[in-house]
């Protein structure tokens, strides 16, 4: 019995060896297949960057936007000239959805370095999706993207009145925010159209007056707010909070609006 015992005993740790030992290479091959996997989709985004890369340069093949046939004929100085006034006008007087947003990200931090960091998230994204919108290689259609818009300021005033400094996921929320933004920029813009020899000149002037149009809005907010009462023990309580609920309460009435009545 007792030799008996000791074989099955024998027996038992000789499977459970062969067993771990399974084990052991079933997750190594399942490693493996995990790091082949994720280099095959790291492949691909690298291939899918290449194709969007060569699709955004094949300017004189592919022509989704609108194009502004008076434009192509008229010297490359009158055209930076135009798009460069069109884009600032459309933040400044037009764009009064942009001005409560920018404007809104002024108000949880009083450090112009870190205002400037989540202006230039916003503005790298938003440019991003124009130029790509304008190329028809991504297509939204406005009744999606405008309410978007309206949440993202009502997300940004909530913010404001829940948190007291600035988190870190901040900037990548703005640069998520300005995708969407940049899809908006793209609608009003091929309304006007873009010459097709002028593409990435035209696209360059436009985002360079939005910028202008949002330096101006952040100079501005900074002038009349955080500069004369920043500093200031009731700053949030008289100044943070109540500008946050009226852009919460107008990006409301707007999401509202864009979703239902438009």
């Amino acid at each position: 019995m007792k030799g008996s015992r000791d074989k099955q005993g024998h027996n038992n740790n000789f499977l459970a060896i062969r067993y771990q030992g399974f084990k052991r290479s079933a997750s190594k091959i399942t490693a493996a297949t995990e790091v082949s996997f994720l280099l095959r989709i790291i492949r691909l985004d690298i291939k899918s960057l290449f194709i969007i890369i060569a699709l955004l340069l094949s300017s004189t093949t592919s022509f989704a936007h609108t194009i502004n046939y008076v434009l192509e004929k008229a010297p490359t100085g009158n055209v930076v000239i135009y798009y460069l006034k069109l884009g600032f006008t459309h933040i400044i007087p037009q764009g009064f959805d942009h001005i409560l947003f920018v404007s809104g990200l002024c108000l949880l931090s009083n450090k112009i370095k870190v205002i400037l960091w989540q202006a230039t998230a916003f503005t790298v994204a938003h440019s991003i999706t124009l130029a790509l919108s304008m190329k028809g290689l991504i297509i939204a259609p406005s009744a999606v993207v405008e309410p978007i818009i309206a949440l993202s300021i009502l997300f940004v005033a909530v913010e404001n009145l829940l948190l007291t400094e600035l988190k870190p996921w901040r900037i990548f929320l703005v640069f998520m925010f300005g995708l969407i933004h940049g899809m908006g920029f793209a609608s009003a813009l091929n309304e006007i159209g873009l010459p097709r020899n002028k593409f990435f000149t035209s696209i360059l002037s436009f985002n360079l007056g939005v910028e202008i149009g949002q330096v101006t809005v952040i100079l501005t907010v900074f002038a009349l707010v955080i500069i004369p009462f920043g500093k200031q023990p009731y700053y949030r309580k008289w100044v943070v909070y109540p500008l946050s609920v009226v852009i919460g309460l107008v990006a409301l009435y707007w999401t509202i609006q864009r979703v239902f009545f438009v």
